[in-house]
């Protein structure tokens, strides 16, 4: 089971402001974040240069892993949005390196669409 495939739940959008503060030392000069989704401890963040995927660990949460997936390792993605018994949208992320998809849960089919366009503009360029 990959890192994100455990996850279970939905994602929410997360201020940006905390956001910032908590990856701002991983950053590189001139990145900025541009959309953020909390799920329950952990964050899934879109920045201008990459995906940064942020899996706390432990009853404490002390311990996090911080996975960094530049735009350019997306091969493909999917999304799936919600319909009327299953309230979730889905986005699956391949990436150059893994067989299977990465998976998210999302809310609202409003912030899947928010992160295509993300996707798209720094993929397709």
């Amino acid at each position: 089971m990959g890192l994100l495939s455990g996850i279970m739940g939905t994602a929410s959008e997360a201020d940006l402001e905390k956001v910032e503060k908590q990856i701002g030392s991983i950053l590189i000069e001139g990145e900025t974040v541009e959309r953020g989704y909390q799920l329950i401890r952990d964050l899934i963040v879109l920045t201008d240069k990459r995906i940064i995927v942020i899996d706390k660990q432990g009853v404490t949460g002390r311990k996090t892993e911080y996975m960094s997936i530049p735009y350019r390792s997306v091969v493909r993605y999917s999304i799936e949005s919600a319909g009327t018994f299953d309230l979730d949208s889905e986005l699956k992320l391949w990436l150059s390196s893994h067989a299977d998809p990465l998976t998210f849960d999302f809310r609202k089919t409003g912030h899947v669409a928010d992160i295509v366009k993300i996707l798209t503009t720094h993929t397709c360029r």
